[in-house]
């Protein structure tokens, strides 16, 4: 359970500090439907950028963000549907767009209701106190991005790996910077980082995605309900929506196949990793370049019970196909393979983890025997605009990228994507996969055995937090009231 205890004297100097910030803060009710957004507040996005650090952008936490850089408003949820031309498999992807949230990831909104929740019940005292981040990405981005809107101060901690935009606009956002050893697997040197301040003395609130429950809400109810609108919105007459299909990661945006499961019970849950770190599939390690889903571990937020597949992908297929994607040759080679125009001005959208995801839906598709009557959802966190110096790198490593680049990767890494490294989970490996959480959460992160054990037998633990939303929102609303009367 999120812990909602409010502490009224501190309450009311965060509630001060809004009213001097002219901060109003969305509810979950809000980011799921943003139209329904004061009227004021849209008549000042007309004029605010997207990345614009202003305290109204807190209103574009939401899948319905208008595609445009500066000045939208609010419409349905951004997505596309991946060709057959592009995926070699009959099925219907689709796919939920990030670029179009602030910082150009959805990372923002998990951040926030982690963040939100700690503010509106006075645990967490921006006058007095930094907000700390630690993520392999994204995550610590939308999280100093967020306690930016917010007034807070922050400090971003991700791997010295990771991607420079990441650490170029950070630079301009958080107060403060830590880089830590390693990339995208090396997670429990962020850990570390993080009991390193714990210890410090310095008045900190650490937000760890990995175990808050904040993530795993926000992706059960604002990404779970924009996946049903755009599920029913394509079922024809003959289809069926058959899963979701994510990387891990913190395994928050996974969440959302807890809300799909309740609404289309039939459907499956296919959980990723990085092939050359197989935690959940062979319970391995390793190193990887599928930037923002670091391993190693079981996140504590991820509800296991729930999942239906494993499958792992080969982190060579998505360097590659990022190369495919965004090169001009490999651009001309995917026309002649067939893939429009308008497609091809599209795959700019998939960044790393995208690329990812959309290899675990083709495998999901293939493993099933899917058809044109069969839809897979997944999620585009990012975009290629996050991930630019990683082509220039590629550019001067491995030099020009040719037509006969083009056609080896398209054959290798998309229509040679097989059913391989991927596993069907019976009850026996949930709890396999569940167990090893204990070594992290429990061995090193002071978590209870009581409470691992009811997140495999209470049926209520996870219900329990998803039911905590009217309350949040109720929260939110008072304070919003109590910063207006100030």
């Amino acid at each position: 359970m999120i812990d909602l205890t409010v502490f009224e004297e501190r309450l009311e100097r965060v509630a001060q500090r809004a009213k001097e910030m002219d901060i109003v803060i969305p509810t979950f009710a809000q980011m799921k439907e943003p139209s329904s957004a004061p009227q004021e507040l849209k008549d000042l996005l007309k004029e605010t950028g997207l990345w614009d650090v202003e305290p109204q952008n807190l209103f574009r936490i939401s899948w319905k963000n208008e595609a445009k850089v500066s000045g939208g408003g609010f419409g349905d949820v951004n997505y596309i549907e991946l060709p057959s031309s592009l995926t070699g498999t009959k099925a219907r992807i689709i796919a939920l767009v990030g670029k179009w949230f602030p910082t150009g990831a959805h990372k923002v909104g998990a951040a926030f209701a982690c963040l939100v929740p700690r503010l509106v019940t006075g645990q967490f005292d921006p006058t007095t106190q930094k907000a700390v981040w630690p993520s392999t990405g994204n995550y610590c981005r939308g999280g100093a991005y967020d306690s930016k809107l917010l007034s807070c101060e922050s400090i971003a901690i991700l791997p010295e790996g990771m991607s420079q935009e990441r650490f170029d606009w950070l630079a301009n956002i958080a107060g403060e910077t830590i880089k830590t050893p390693g990339s995208e697997s090396n997670v429990k040197e962020i850990f570390d980082k993080c009991w390193e301040l714990r210890n410090s003395g310095e008045d900190l609130m650490i937000f760890n995605q990995f175990d808050e429950m904040g993530n795993y809400l926000w992706h059960y109810d604002i990404t779970g309900h924009a996946m049903e609108e755009v599920i029913k919105r394509e079922l024809g007459e003959n289809d069926t929506y058959r899963g979701v299909a994510l990387n891990t990661g913190s395994a928050g945006t996974i969440a959302c196949g807890d809300y799909l499961k309740q609404v289309f019970p039939a459907s499956k849950v296919i959980a990723s990793e990085a092939l050359q770190c197989p935690t959940m599939l062979e319970n391995g390690f390793g190193e990887h370049r599928i930037e923002g889903i670091g391993d190693k571990h079981i996140p504590w937020i991820h509800n296991v019970k729930n999942t239906d597949f494993v499958t792992a992908i080969d982190d060579n297929a998505v360097v590659n196909i990022a190369r495919l994607f965004n090169e001009p040759a490999g651009k001309q080679y995917l026309m002649e393979q067939g893939v429009t125009q308008d497609m091809i001005d599209q795959l700019d959208l998939l960044g790393f983890s995208g690329i990812g995801n959309m290899l675990s839906a083709i495998k999901f598709a293939k493993y099933y025997e899917l058809d044109e009557n069969d839809i897979v959802i997944t999620v585009l966190t990012d975009s290629m605009e996050l991930y630019n110096s990683r082509l220039i790198e590629m550019h001067e490593e491995h030099g020009e990228y040719s037509n006969s680049d083009a056609a080896a990767d398209f054959a290798q890494y998309i229509m040679g994507e097989s059913t391989d490294n991927m596993l069907e989970l019976s009850y026996l490996d949930r709890r396999r996969i569940h167990n090893l959480k204990y070594y992290t959460w429990i061995e090193q992160q002071g978590k209870t055995y009581e409470e691992i054990q009811a997140q495999w037998y209470d049926k209520d633990y996870w219900t329990n937090i998803q039911n905590q939303i009217p309350e949040i929102d109720k929260l939110i609303d008072k304070f919003n009231v109590k910063v207006a009367e100030l």
